[in-house]
């Protein structure tokens, strides 16, 4: 055991410091995670939930999950299999983790992403891109037509193309080329999706697969600005877990949320779950839509701010300064600066240019949340509260307080024994 919370602190953040995680592979996700090997078995984001509590937008991916693996051939037997037959567990519980929903079932691919210094692996499903998908909740139609061609076409290209670098692809090179484009990693993914492209452009064009079917992933790729999303949740869930295993310390090593809690866990307080009521985002809308329509806070994204970008790095995104107060760069610096207040240090493998070359925020510590009263401002997608009809809006929305203080109570409780 450390001497002191700081020690331990210190410990944590050389793990994630030390963290060089690759994209090694696009895989079934039954083949990577053996709860879903085990029959009828859904991941969902956030901490633990069934289906009667879930909200809209979660229930609909669970009801496209259901007729994507075959169990249901309509939305009403897809209904009552849901209630009755399925088990749900949390992404997290399963070194995983999932936007919006988070609904990931055992055909559909997950990214693999293997931190090449700890060993420890992470993954993600892939983004579906833009319009009706199911991580907002819709569900039929397109949806399924989507789902289909990601499984049998573009997760065996990327698999193909992944594997013709025997190591993988490097992540962190290429996160600090495009934080210093625009990009914050969580809102904003454009320049990583770009550059994600062109690193596997070359490998896709010569691979074996149809012409036909390689020219529609390259142009899926293409237009897909947030497809890097995905590979920046692995990315920062395969850091965090590496600094979780250091077992002690105050630092937050996941937030999530699931339309009904918002949860997070401490590095120094195991698996343990510590959940409040989830706020509703605030920020711009679709037409034909407003803040009435918003769903509560949810998915597992939140785990780049946990990590120290996405709504903590906004100074590095002026193109989504416009979903911070009055929508001004003077917002988006103000918002960063505050959250220096409450993580440890700076990361300088990310150094952001409109920042003045500083590090994104590292190190997310539950007692300087507490002591300041100032918690993490997340950056999010606002699904509808209906299932069925997917993203309505965009913004931001900040986690309750609540959360830090039960987990800093737990924290003082636990090295009171120990002393």
């Amino acid at each position: 055991m450390y001497a002191t919370i700081n020690e331990a602190n210190a410990a944590v953040l050389d793990e994630m410091r030390s963290a060089r995680p690759y994209l090694v592979d696009v895989r079934p996700a039954h083949e990577c995670i053996p709860a879903l090997a085990e029959g009828h078995v859904l991941m969902h984001a956030g901490p633990p939930i069934e289906w009667a509590a879930m909200t809209g937008p979660m229930k609909g991916a669970v009801l496209g999950a259901c007729l994507f693996e075959g169990w249901a051939k309509t939305t009403e037997e897809a209904e009552a299999f849901a209630q009755k037959s399925v088990r749900f567990v949390p992404c997290h519980d399963q070194s995983a983790v999932g936007p919006m929903g988070g609904i990931t079932s055992a055909n559909m691919p997950v990214l693999v992403v293997r931190n090449a210094n700890q060993g420890n692996v992470a993954y993600c499903n892939l983004n579906e891109g833009i319009g009706k998908v199911m991580r907002f909740g819709a569900f039929e139609g397109e949806v399924q037509t989507r789902l289909a061609w990601m499984r049998d076409v573009l997760a065996p290209v990327l698999s193909e193309a992944l594997k013709r670098n025997s190591e993988g692809l490097e992540l962190t090179a290429l996160m600090a080329q495009a934080i210093t484009m625009g990009d914050e990693f969580h809102q904003r993914n454009i320049a990583a999706s770009a550059l994600l492209l062109k690193a596997l452009a070359a490998d896709i064009a010569i691979g074996s697969a149809a012409a036909a079917d390689k020219e529609e992933v390259l142009r899926f790729l293409e237009r897909t600005d947030q497809f890097f999303l995905n590979v920046a949740m692995a990315y920062c869930k395969c850091v965090m877990d590496a600094g979780h295993a250091v077992g002690e310390g105050s630092i937050v090593t996941a937030m999530t949320r699931n339309g009904r809690d918002f949860g997070i866990r401490v590095s120094g307080l195991g698996k343990q779950w510590f959940t409040a009521p989830v706020n509703t985002p605030v920020g711009l809308f679709f037409t034909g839509y407003s803040q009435d329509d918003a769903n509560p806070d949810i998915g597992d994204s939140a785990i780049t701010e946990t990590f120290g970008v996405g709504g903590a790095a906004m100074v590095a995104a002026p193109g989504v300064t416009r979903f911070v107060g009055s929508g001004g760069f003077s917002d988006a610096l103000e918002t960063s600066e505050e959250m220096r207040e409450i993580y440890v240090e700076a990361n300088t493998t990310l150094q952001i240019p409109t920042w003045d070359f500083q590090g994104a925020c590292m190190g997310l510590d539950v007692r300087r949340v507490v002591e300041s009263g100032i918690t993490p401002v997340i950056n999010t997608g606002i699904a509808h509260r209906e299932p069925g009809i997917g993203q309505v809006g965009a913004g931001v929305v900040r986690p309750p307080l609540e959360c830090f203080e039960q987990a800093f109570e737990a924290l003082v409780e636990a090295r009171s024994k120990t002393a």
